[in-house]
């Protein structure tokens, strides 16, 4: 897979892995548009390297909701709590 699928691939699971936490990705980011961009900009990153992309994307097609991340997701402590709240 090239970089620029790979991050593209990533970006869908963090949105994807946001949407069914119920994380507002969309109004965090809008809260403060260059600092909050770079932190989802991280997220995405860090997805990249996760070592169960498959397992995620399986969960993911299998739920529509989620209570929490998996224990494996590089970004559960920020989807759980956008923002730091």
């Amino acid at each position: 897979m090239g970089l620029f699928s790979k991050m593209a691939d990533s970006a869908d699971l963090v949105n994807g892995m946001a949407e069914r936490l119920g994380a507002d990705l969309r109004s965090y980011l809008g809260r403060d548009p260059e600092i909050n961009a770079a932190s989802y900009r991280t997220m995405v990153y860090r997805c990249t390297t996760c070592v169960d992309q498959d397992g995620c994307r399986m969960l993911q097609s299998a739920h529509d909701r989620l209570d929490h991340a998996p224990a494996y997701c590089r970004n559960k402590q920020e989807l759980e709590h956008p923002g730091g709240s």
